[in-house]
């Protein structure tokens, strides 16, 4: 009985996802006050943002080093449109949404022809581009000052407090990571991987590699814009810094801690991340170092990210055979461990 148990939670996608409720359900039990409710509302922002980066970046081999400017689209949208001309916020973070994905869709074709180093700098300078604009345009911004954003009212009901946040937080991590669990074990997912294991193979047997490339690339782009929206509201007030190269190089780096091409591992590296600056706060000057130290070590002894790795010293230490392995060495997850 022991063994199906943990059969059905580390095999199952189902399992995995009903872990996962489980957890944020019993978390707020151990919440003492507002600040951890704090904490665990921008894991839950982020890893949202880092699972559809995931979906790109780990799944589809393409590498996003300008994601921040999708977030912060996402973002002053909701903060203008709710700002300024006093649209709903559920209606700006819908527009927002949109014209994110426009934008995304209208260079996808472009930027995605490029592959390797030149791929990475053409999204850098897209997200330099967009936190350009955002501390340019001050008339709708407010420039490197910032602008406040209203209240989050949901069918007439405003959301506030850490409790509140903390449910809608919880709930759009869940449909999210439902989603991306369902898409992975999809034809459409299978494709995904197909491209990543090599794109010439994918083409050959019949994938349409353009298309599924601009797909995932556009929905990372909606997904890192709702989180942005969400997370404008949450705050109340927005500067051009969610939107800057900083915080798109931490966003890849909760994708490679956690582990490339591992649904679950986009959250754990997101949990990390956002919790290892609040625990080294006492190094008072060496945090960074401490930090950097920390992630260099992750590397070197868990190159897959910790997911990955501890999944697959699990797997032989229970004697289950290791997975086939993909043409850059990686190791073929199954769609549980996604």
């Amino acid at each position: 009985m022991k063994t199906q148990l943990r059969t059905f939670f580390t095999r199952s996608r189902h399992g995995g996802l009903l872990l996962l409720a489980l957890v944020l359900a019993i978390l707020p039990l151990f919440f003492t006050n507002a600040f951890y409710y704090d904490v665990a509302i921008r894991i839950a922002l982020n890893a949202i943002v880092v699972i559809g980066l995931n979906l790109l970046m780990g799944y589809t081999g393409q590498i996003s080093l300008g994601h921040a400017g999708f977030y912060g689209l996402g973002a002053y949208a909701s903060a203008v449109l709710t700002t300024h001309y006093s649209w709903p916020p559920l209606a700006a973070l819908a527009a927002g949404a949109v014209a994110t994905g426009l934008l995304a869709l209208l260079l996808a074709r472009p930027v995605l022809k490029l592959k390797g180093h030149t791929l990475a700098m053409a999204t850098l300078g897209l997200g330099i581009i967009i936190s350009i604009v955002i501390n340019n345009e001050t008339q709708w911004t407010g420039g490197p000052d910032g602008i406040g954003v209203s209240a989050f009212t949901l069918v007439g009901l405003e959301i506030a407090g850490e409790k509140a946040w903390y449910l809608v937080c919880v709930v759009l991590l869940l449909l999210v990571t439902w989603l991306a669990l369902n898409l992975i074990d999809s034809p459409v997912g299978r494709a995904l991987q197909a491209i990543h294991g090599s794109e010439v193979a994918a083409r050959v047997v019949g994938v349409d590699t353009t298309r599924f490339k601009v797909r995932v690339f556009v929905l990372s782009a909606v997904i890192a814009s709702i989180a942005g929206s969400i997370s404008a509201h949450y705050i109340g007030f927005i500067t051009p810094n969610l939107s800057g190269f900083f915080h798109s190089i931490e966003l890849v780096t909760m994708v490679v801690v956690g582990g490339m091409a591992s649904i679950f591992g986009s959250i754990i590296g997101a949990a990390l991340l956002t919790i290892l600056p609040q625990l080294l706060s006492s190094f008072e000057g060496w945090e960074t170092v401490v930090f950097g130290v920390i992630l260099m070590a992750t590397m070197i002894f868990m190159p897959k990210g910790l997911v990955p790795s501890l999944a697959s010293r699990s797997r032989k230490r229970a004697g289950v055979p290791q997975a086939p392995k993909a043409p850059d060495g990686a190791e073929k997850l199954p769609v549980q461990e996604a």
